[in-house]
């Protein structure tokens, strides 16, 4: 019925000098496909626009996705012609549910506009905030998707359609679950803190099997919140032996990077970009090389899991909520060290990287772009912070990406909606319903544990918690999704269930 799998009613592209504009595009018909490519010789394209015009009658209901994590504000939605839909979007509507997309890494950062004359697929092929130099190559720059799903319920079409846009995700060895020392912590911790902190976990996991990883997050490193990732601070002596003692109390150890931010004295101005000081260019052989080494070298300390972070800020300088809006303005110009690849190609060639480099051990991704990450990562943060210190910030952030993120889990990767942060801070009997949900979820589940805050009732919880999330065999999905953005009733098991999310005065703006 609105079948985007033909050649667009109208086409634009938009240069960086609008007087060259030798770019051609292409279109060639796959099973169920469309595939787009854009080949310039002299002309540096920034985007290329196709339409489709179709009449959008009657009464739809919108839901989109986000660029990298989401910010809380994923909900189905009626028609607004301005609303930037990244990489995909289903619409609800009395003949059914509709389903448009790109293929997970495309070349392009890709999204949807739709009114009620049509939609439109903007693809953005910019190096940098500039033109990309393609100087006579062919950019294969996404595969379309289309799916009409009749009657079908708006969940299991929006599950089947994340299958079909990501048909290969990574396998992984076994259920993960554990902690993660961030939402107690917040960078402040020692060789001695995260022993204790595996020795808590493993201990809560009991005889379980399957055992738990602890992952050492920001703050083990010697510079802040950069590199070098070759040691650790006055904190952290000596890595491998950490890595050693955390394995002996029973736990599957890893680390927290941030691969493209360092402060060693090897890098020049020609490994940054944008002319800043420690942020570094993806796109530079020197840089991609040293990525490399870095996750071989937390192999050899003995990592079984690495968090990888601040992907998508860095290599843009925006979170991701503001780096790729429609023609925003241009801030000073800037582009990557290798003009002739796009911004999406620079991210894919990372990601590839560092799996290629990880060997064995588990991947997550944090602040990545999340179409292009999938199936380069095991895990993926699909939402902005929860917190150890902030119930509405859990509420807000953790709730409504595990619903509405949920179709992705297993397709394009694990979804991990991030921790349940444990403090006195939080109110128990809330966060106590967090873990309850995310437990019965069969997504990742990651404790945030300040052991002197927690009571031997609450350990009983975390204890059931914890058994379930080292099997994760169970079915879960929202219900009133299409009705609010942080969904109360689930479907767990086929049996309802619901939680009562707010707080005795409701929810409040978050600053």
């Amino acid at each position: 019925m609105y079948s985007v799998l033909k050649t667009p009613d109208a086409i634009r592209v938009i240069c960086q000098d609008p007087t060259q504009n030798d770019v051609s595009v292409d279109f060639t018909p796959a099973p169920g496909a469309l595939k787009v490519s854009v080949t310039a010789k002299s002309a540096e394209p920034r985007f290329v626009l196709l339409r489709w015009n179709y009449r959008v009658d009657g009464p739809v209901r919108i839901l989109g996705d986000a660029w990298e994590r989401s910010y809380g504000t994923l909900a189905w939605r009626g028609i607004e012609p301005e609303r930037i839909l990244p990489w995909y979007f289903l619409m609800d509507s009395p003949d059914g549910v509709f389903a448009f997309g790109v293929a997970v890494r495309p070349s392009a950062m890709c999204h949807w506009l739709c009114d009620r004359e049509g939609v439109t697929l903007v693809l953005d092929v910019r190096c940098g905030n500039v033109g990309v130099v393609l100087d006579g190559r062919t950019l294969e720059a996404a595969t379309i998707l289309y799916r009409a799903y009749g009657d079908r319920e708006a969940f299991d079409a929006a599950d089947n359609f994340c299958a079909a846009m990501s048909p290969s995700p990574l396998a992984i060895p076994a259920p993960v679950y554990g902690a993660n020392n961030w939402y107690y912590a917040y960078g402040k911790s020692s060789h001695a803190e995260i022993l204790s902190d595996s020795a808590y976990i493993s201990r809560l996991a009991g005889g379980l099997s399957n055992r738990p990883y602890m992952v050492a997050d920001d703050g083990w490193q010697p510079n802040g919140c950069c590199g070098p990732w070759d040691r650790g601070n006055e904190r952290f002596p000596d890595m491998p032996r950490l890595i050693r003692e955390m394995k002996e109390t029973g736990v599957k150890p890893g680390l927290w990077i941030r691969p493209l931010h360092d402060a060693s004295e090897k890098f020049t101005a020609e490994h940054k970009v944008r002319g800043e000081a420690r942020t570094l260019d993806p796109t530079h052989p020197d840089v991609l090389a040293d990525v490399e080494a870095t996750l071989r070298r937390l192999a050899d300390w003995g990592c079984e899991i690495v968090k990888h972070d601040f992907s998508s800020f860095d290599t843009t300088g925006l979170w991701g909520k503001d780096a790729f809006r429609r023609f925003a303005p241009e801030r000073t110009p800037w582009h990557f060290y290798d003009r002739t690849v796009t911004t999406a190609e620079a991210l894919v060639t990372l990601y590839s990287r560092i799996l290629a480099a990880a060997g064995d051990m588990v991947i997550i991704g944090c602040n990545c772009v999340n179409h292009l990450t999938a199936g380069l990562a095991h895990l993926n943060r699909t939402g902005d912070d929860t917190s150890g210190r902030d119930w509405e910030r859990t509420r807000f952030m953790g709730v409504n990406t595990l619903a509405f993120r949920l179709p992705q889990h297993r397709h394009f990767f694990e979804i991990d909606a991030d921790c349940v942060g444990i403090t006195a801070s939080v109110p128990w009997e809330k966060n106590r319903l967090w873990l309850d949900l995310l437990a019965k979820s069969s997504t990742p589940l990651f404790l945030s544990c300040k052991q002197s805050d927690i009571t031997p009732a609450m350990e009983a919880d975390i204890a059931t918690a914890l058994a379930l999330a080292a099997e994760q065999k169970d079915s879960l999905r929202p219900l009133d999704w299409m009705e609010t953005s942080t969904p109360a009733k689930w479907s767990y098991n086929g049996e309802t269930i619901e939680y009562a999310w707010s707080d005795d005065f409701g929810a409040f703006e978050l600053v």
